[in-house]
């Protein structure tokens, strides 16, 4: 398994990426604890032209501005007051293209997840939407601007690829007020995948 290096986050094309992302292993170890999964699904928000993305039109605020920071970093806001999202940053400064994590299928430190989500057992609510990836993770705000390189996160390759046609792509989900934007295919996952969230309308 190899941490992916700061040339995978570079590059310019961010749908690119993102569908690059899918079977590759998300890794936390928030103070030594330890936990994995691997991508299954994902979502693109191509910076300030994307009226989906928290930058449309050059926004920036002090909840959006590690999108602005450059490649390899992480983007963590809260949805709704309730939700801590982790994003995957990409390109390069003052480009700000970021990477929704919707979905991870868990590898290791499950009992650790399941007291961090006070789930009981394991089934595939755990890691199923961005707010239950972050939860069982261990993401929160605070981390935003942490790097990707890091030891404590970082996303690895272990070699195992989705087979082409394995791969789906659609319009990302609850980005209706985006208008013609909310139809984009930006969002990427596994087919059948049990950890997939829900389906866009």
């Amino acid at each position: 398994m190899e941490k992916l290096t700061i040339d995978f986050y570079k590059r310019t094309n961010v749908l690119q990426i993102a569908r690059e992302l899918m079977g590759k292993i998300l890794v936390t170890k928030w103070n030594g604890i330890f936990t994995s999964g691997r991508i299954v699904e994902v979502e693109a928000y191509n910076g300030i032209i994307d009226k989906a993305s928290h930058a449309f039109g050059g926004r920036r605020t002090n909840r959006n501005e590690m999108m602005y920071a450059g490649a390899g970093v992480a983007y963590i806001y809260l949805c709704y007051g309730i939700h801590h999202l982790f994003n995957v940053v990409t390109n390069s400064t003052d480009i700000p293209h970021a990477i929704l994590i919707r979905a991870v299928e868990p590898i290791a430190g499950i009992d650790v997840m399941l007291k961090r989500t006070g789930k009981k057992k394991l089934d595939n609510t755990l890691t199923k939407g961005p707010g239950n990836v972050s939860k069982a993770l261990g993401f929160h705000t605070s981390q935003t601007g942490h790097s990707l390189l890091s030891k404590e996160l970082f996303i690895a390759d272990d070699k195992y690829k989705y087979k082409k046609n394995e791969i789906a792509y659609s319009p990302r989900i609850g980005v209706d007020y985006a208008g013609v934007d909310a139809m984009l295919p930006y969002r990427f996952y596994i087919k059948g995948n049990p950890f997939v969230s829900g389906k866009p309308k």
